[in-house]
């Protein structure tokens, strides 16, 4: 399998809290993964193009003015994949960490996926219609969904691990509770080394240290849409303990931290002209 890392809509930007990165657009970070079965698999879906031509309309105006999005389609999911030589319909799966706006605004662009999800985050957006964080016209398409729920069975560095229908076993889902009703992270191996995609579980790299720093914009977002405080916090413990001990195995990295991203790709934009 081969993985790549992409930043499917660029955001405000944010300072690092201590000397070193350079201040840097937050990111929608995204992940293609190219199997052994020549199926392609997006992990998120950051920004689509329905969101990019209507902001205002699909995101919401609020929304835009909060995160101040670049709005540049060359970024969105559909075209970044064009560019690599693929169609939109070789996208035969896509895993959603959650469905906030902005995790699932290119889930119409790619019509025919299987689009998988733990079942409370699907019950929770349906039933809660638009909303400060879910946007019907985002599932309007009537994905195919597939989902779950998290259940006692095969572990995963200490984690409940569940295996997405028709998908390789280098690919897991791991639920981490606390962003949303139905929050998961999506791990895959990468080589020597798995990948764990948090989501929104953590939104800035030095909350997984053993510093525990929040980064103060971005904490303020996390602690306004989470669902379950304690939940929340004791995932992120979890992760902790994960990155800790298991470093050398497994590399974390959340949805939204330009500087993560960095680690995988060289053309991260930098500040964007305000």
């Amino acid at each position: 399998m081969k993985t790549h890392h992409l930043n499917c809509g660029s955001l405000r930007t944010i300072e690092a809290t201590y000397d070193g990165p350079h201040p840097a657009s937050a990111v929608n970070h995204c992940l293609l993964v190219e199997t052994d079965a020549d199926d392609l698999v997006l992990v998120e879906t950051g920004l689509g193009l329905g969101d990019l031509r209507d902001p205002n309309g699909t995101l919401g105006a609020e929304w835009v003015e909060m995160t101040q999005p670049a709005l540049a389609e060359e970024e969105a999911a559909v075209r970044q994949i064009a560019r690599l030589g693929y169609e939109p319909a070789d996208v035969r799966h896509i895993i959603v960490t959650h469905l906030d706006v902005d995790h699932s605004g290119g889930l119409p662009d790619f019509p025919g996926a299987q689009v998988h999800v733990l079942a409370a985050e699907l019950d929770a957006a349906l039933a809660e219609g638009r909303s400060s964080r879910y946007r019907p016209a985002h599932w309007a398409h009537e994905p195919r969904w597939v989902t779950y729920d998290p259940e006692p069975g095969e572990q995963w560095f200490g984690f409940t691990a569940l295996q997405p229908k028709g998908l390789p076993s280098q690919i897991k889902l791991v639920p981490l509770g606390g962003h949303t009703a139905g929050h998961t992270g999506v791990a895959v191996q990468d080589r020597d080394k798995w990948l764990l995609h948090c989501g929104d579980a953590y939104y800035y790299h030095r909350e997984i240290g053993d510093l525990m720093e929040p980064h103060p914009l971005l904490d303020v977002v996390q602690t306004r849409s989470q669902v379950h405080r304690d939940l929340r916090l004791g995932t992120q413990a979890r992760l902790r303990e994960l990155a800790r001990h298991h470093g050398d195995e497994v590399e974390v990295f959340s949805a939204h931290d330009p500087w993560e991203l960095a680690r995988y790709q060289r053309d991260v934009k930098p500040v964007r002209a305000s």
